[in-house]
């Protein structure tokens, strides 16, 4: 078996980035593992059967569809095979064969199809399969994992690991469980790179903005009102108010400790409602939270969060003990149902899936699509290859006559294909391609024939418009037509292509694309970052190729933020790697790189837009940045940056309080020299006051000096000087980590770095890293920069100094250093080595809960609260 995977040979020139990766492979596959990330085009499926090759076993080769399984043995034989004819592969997992190709839905079905574990594991080792190949090996979750896992454990196969994009979005339970599979990642090639190599092309994202249509608005501006009177009027309603005063854990306080500190969050909602309610607030329940007697208390807003945990809390997690306020609180359920605020047993006054449903598929995109295709048609004229993915087809508007198609209000493949085939220059050059719908010009069916004979397939006349026709293979299979349009497309018969994501978003391969737009708002950040890559390989017949990826956003009139619609596109940002917009042209991950302002309005958009339109207009400068960006690193690293929010705070001369003494020292000298010119004058005109004049001076001098010092020093303790402090911190998780051992990368190979931008923001990174290292790392030190949140521990700063000025400062313990009380030991060793004396906290009991208590309440009721933001930066 060995020999026959030997005689395989690849027989072109590795591209220097994959000789690079395989340089190394001997010290990577020592421990039985192979973990590699490379972006869509960099050649993955090359290089994982040049793996299999070196190791020269028995293989499983997993992939999430049938379309990237069929590639792996496309591959094999084009690249691997001399004459094509390498026989000794299966697509049956039942009947394996050396290389065996099968997908991860036809293995988790075969495993059940066992009685026992053992039965299972018993027929790799009978049938001798050695080593799993996983490919995207980010599509594994839960059930599939389990059976994968443990064969893994119980047969002790070889894992091989390739993807595009590990899951770092995940729930921390999941990242651990795919690194538990796939072990830590051995090598990563990243776009830079193979944009530099030429083996993806220069390409950019572009965001195209829309406004709501009027009912949307009407929608979102009732529903908003009807919440705010609602909000009012609780304020106001005495049952409402009484059935809160009387909660067990207001009028039994003392009684019910453990658990309200256990549910700390409501008993916070009990007091801020109440006291938005103009009630009075016993100083008792105040020192349940830790506050003594002398603190000022500065109550939070009952914001939508507030209210949302107060009600949360009421009418689901505490119904059954109410029994008592039954009707009371089945009245309050049905007036929430009747507000669209109460389903699923979840309370949410935001109203955050109703209107993220109603602008994430809103008929303004469709409006923004025509506009993206026309200024696309105008830039690339004849060499336009453009792609429009979306999730739904809507069959039902295949029958839209021309005249109605404005008319159509939903989002989907029949929908925009509807509004295109009206304003795109040239008709014949549309087509749909999805899994049970395909439609062409019925001038291309002369193409078509030129490809494959017109008796393979039934062709039915577009009954809204005979220009078109359906196409429907007579054969079960859909592989024929898929390839069929695809070379149509390929040789330009075709021009703008609408599909589903499920059919040509990942492992479909178009080379050609130059232009995609992601009409697509269902699925995970993963997904996303593999419809991009249709768009970013290298197209062999266009040297000078360039990419531009649309996404496209409705904005919340009434959210300065643009509403979820836009967020959930800010945070899919987070994982795609590319050029900036700004002079300086970096290559990071974020939104920020595009370079759009912070909060966007509603009258913004068409100004936005047509910037966008101009800039998608100027492909070359694209490719410009590109080449210059590059030269300007020499690989990714993790970047944490800290939002200094105090320097959008009040503040004397614009001072952002870095060095508060010698400000406060500097102002008192200028002070100082004008009372000395003052008093110079005063002693040329009159000697005897003087005498009075002076005394009087230094009395105000010593008052001033003595406030700015008071002010300053306020100032310095909250912010310090932000670069020092965030490096010591940055030393703190470090050196835990390490000590830990969860890096091992030698020490003297490491190097923090800290620096302040010109804005007051503070940036961190950490060199000498792997990739794993430096996710734990940035994600430890994250967790300490945010507000404190539900820690397992927390780090307590208190001194003489700082409880007079009302400065405490709590710090989460990083979840990394919460396992056990060593581990959180270790953590604060080292706090109190490289920043100053603090206590460690466990927070699972009374008093931890107390203090746990009143640092959230702390970091709420500050406006100046600090946020974080994590990206991926080429240096």
């Amino acid at each position: 078996m060995k020999s026959n995977l030997k005689k395989l040979r690849f027989k072109f020139q590795w591209r220097p980035y994959q000789a690079k990766v395989l340089q190394n492979f001997d010290e990577h596959i020592a421990d039985n593992h192979f973990h590699i990330v490379a972006p869509p085009g960099s050649g993955k499926t090359i290089l994982g059967l040049e793996v299999i090759r070196r190791i020269g076993k028995k293989t499983l080769v997993l992939a999430p569809t049938l379309t990237i399984r069929n590639q792996w043995n496309d591959r094999l034989q084009s690249f691997f095979s001399e004459n094509n004819d390498f026989e000794e592969i299966s697509f049956d997992i039942k009947n394996p064969s050396t290389l065996t190709f099968s997908t991860y839905q036809a293995l988790h079905s075969f495993f059940k199809n066992f009685e026992t574990n053992e039965a299972y594991f018993d027929f790799f080792k009978k049938e001798n399969i050695e080593v799993l190949l996983l490919d995207e090996a980010h599509h594994l979750k839960n059930a599939w994992w389990k059976c994968l896992y443990d064969l893994k454990e119980e047969h002790l196969q070889t894992v091989v690991a390739l993807t595009a994009t590990p899951p770092y979005d995940s729930e921390n339970s999941e990242i651990q469980k795919y690194f538990k599979l796939c072990n830590e990642i051995d090598d990563e090639i990243v776009v830079p790179d193979l944009v530099k190599e030429k083996n993806l092309a220069p390409h950019q994202d572009l965001v195209y903005l829309s406004k709501p249509e009027d009912d949307e608005v009407k929608l979102i501006t009732e529903f908003k009102e009807k919440v705010d009177q609602f909000k009012v009027s609780l304020t106001t309603d005495s049952a409402f108010i009484n059935l809160v005063k009387n909660h067990r854990f207001y009028t039994r306080t003392e009684s019910h400790l453990e658990s309200i500190y256990k549910n700390s969050n409501f008993f916070s909602s009990i007091l801020i409602f109440l006291n938005a309610s103009n009630e009075s607030i016993p100083r008792e329940k105040l020192e349940i939270l830790g506050f003594n007697h002398e603190e000022s208390i500065e109550f939070p807003k009952l914001s939508n969060y507030w209210l949302e945990t107060l009600l949360q809390f009421l009418l689901v997690t505490d119904r059954e003990i109410l029994i008592k306020q039954k009707v009371y609180l089945d009245k309050l359920e049905k007036q929430l149902r009747l507000l669209s605020i109460f389903s699923k047993n979840k309370v949410n006054l935001t109203g955050d899936d109703l209107v993220y449903k109603s602008l994430s598929n809103s008929p303004s995109k469709l409006k923004s699509i025509v506009e993206i295709v026309r200024q696309e048609q105008k830039n690339l004229k004849d060499n336009l290859r453009c792609v429009i993915l979306t999730d739904y087809i809507r069959k039902e508007y295949l029958s839209v006559k021309k005249d109605a198609s404005n008319d159509i209000q939903k989002m989907g493949v029949i929908p925009i294909f509807q509004r295109i085939k009206n304003v795109i220059f040239y008709p014949k050059s549309l087509a749909v391609l999805t899994g049970s719908i395909v439609i062409i010009h019925q001038e291309i069916i002369h193409e078509l024939e030129q490809i494959d004979t017109l008796e393979n397939y039934i062709i039915t006349y577009l009954e809204s418009d005979e220009n078109f026709v359906l196409i429907s293979p007579k054969t079960s299979s859909q592989k024929s037509i898929v390839e069929i349009i695809t070379q149509l497309f390929e040789k330009g018969h075709i021009k703008v292509l609408i599909g589903t994501k499920s059919l040509l978003g990942e492992g479909w391969d178009a080379p050609s694309i130059n232009s995609l737009i992601l009409a697509s708002v269902v699925g995970s950040f993963v997904s996303s970052n593999q419809m991009r890559g249709r768009a970013i390989r290298v197209d062999s017949n266009n040297s000078n190729k360039v990419g531009l990826i649309w996404h496209l956003a409705c904005l919340d009139p009434t959210n300065e933020n643009g509403g979820k619609d836009f967020t959930v596109l800010n945070r899919r940002f987070n994982s795609f790697l590319g050029i900036s917009n700004l002079e300086d042209s970096t290559i990071q991950t974020g939104i920020k790189r595009l370079n759009l302002p912070d909060s966007i309005f509603p009258n913004d958009v068409e100004s936005l837009n047509q910037k966008t339109l101009a800039l998608s207009s100027t492909r070359n400068a694209i490719a410009k940045q590109w080449e210059k960006a590059i030269f300007k690193g020499q690989k990714v690293n993790q970047q944490l940056t800290f939002i200094n929010r105090a320097k959008k705070q009040p503040k004397p001369n614009g001072e952002d309080y870095t060095n508060a003494v010698s400000f406060a020292l500097k102002e008192t000298w200028y002070i100082l020299l004008l009372f000395a010119i003052y008093g110079a004058l005063m002693l040329i005109i009159d000697h005897k006051i003087t005498l009075y004049f002076l005394s009087f001076t230094l009395v105000l001098i010593v008052i001033w000096f003595t406030f700015k010092i008071n002010l300053f020093v306020k100032y310095y303790l909250k912010y310090g000087i932000i670069d020092k402090k965030i490096y010591n911190r940055a030393l703190v998780v470090l050196n835990s980590l390490y000590e830990l051992n969860f890096i091992t990368t030698p020490r003297d190979k490491i190097k923090l770095k800290t620096k302040v931008k010109e804005n007051g923001n503070a940036i961190c990174t950490i060199d000498g890293v792997n990739r794993l290292e430096s996710q734990i790392f940035v994600d430890a030190l994250n967790e300490i920069l945010i507000p404190v949140e539900n820690p397992k521990y927390i780090i307590y700063e208190s001194t003489w100094l700082t409880k007079k000025l009302e400065q405490q400062q709590f710090f989460n313990v990083p979840e990394v250093f919460c396992t056990n009380k060593k581990s959180a030991t270790i953590f604060e060793k080292n706090w109190n080595k490289h920043i100053h004396k603090a206590t460690l906290v466990y927070t699972r009991n009374t008093n931890g809960r107390r203090l746990l208590l009143k640092a959230k309440l702390q970091a709420i009721k500050r406006s100046n609260r600090k946020t974080t933001r994590k990206q991926v930066i080429w240096e």
